[in-house]
């Protein structure tokens, strides 16, 4: 590790937050980017803000698609961002179930940890944008900031399991663009 000092980082759920939530996206035709996604990251790349995007794909241990299919939508996710201006610093997956009891499952710190040893990035000063509880755990864990999306799997989750959490998230927003507003409104 270099003496320059550590960045911040904004981590990212993919399915639910960048894209629509579709279940197991098992063909590459079924990723569908919110029309607010790519302008929202460049916000964040304009900022000087480290953007990853950090996502469970257990359907590769469940052998409902391939890893090569992860590797192709990703691909394809950074064409349409570059497209639109924006760019990821990095795209992390867990491949695993939570049976397989691996460090990298969300609400694991694995990809995180991982993200933060290659690139320099201050936890503490980072927020994870999501749309399950597990991503609100997530950023309890390595004291981040947690911003709830209501899209995808977000909105359900408020209104059928908020009462019960007992970790709740620093902000709810309606979606990834305004999750984006909140953030620039704290780093100013």
């Amino acid at each position: 590790m270099s003496d320059r000092p550590l960045k911040a980082a904004v981590f990212l759920d993919r399915d639910g937050t960048i894209s629509e939530e579709v279940g197991y996206l098992n063909h590459i035709s079924r990723f569908c980017m919110f029309p607010f996604a790519p302008a929202a990251i460049r916000k964040l790349n304009e900022l000087g803000l480290l953007v990853f995007v950090i996502t469970n794909q257990s359907g590769i241990a469940r052998g409902y698609y391939p890893e090569s299919l992860v590797h192709a939508v990703h691909d394809l996710m950074t064409i349409q961002l570059g497209d639109a201006g924006a760019y990821l610093d990095g795209i992390y997956y867990c491949p695993h179930t939570s049976s397989d009891a691996c460090a990298c499952r969300k609400p694991g710190p694995g990809m995180l940890d991982q993200a933060s040893a290659e690139h320099g990035v201050d936890l503490t000063r980072s927020f994870v944008v999501g749309d399950r509880h597990s991503d609100v755990e997530l950023a309890h864990r390595v004291g981040a900031r947690s911003i709830m999306v209501r899209t995808g799997y977000g909105q359900g989750e408020i209104l059928w399991h908020a009462s019960k959490w007992t970790l709740k998230p620093d902000f709810i927003a309606a979606d990834l663009a305004a999750a984006v507003d909140w953030i620039l409104e704290q780093k100013r």
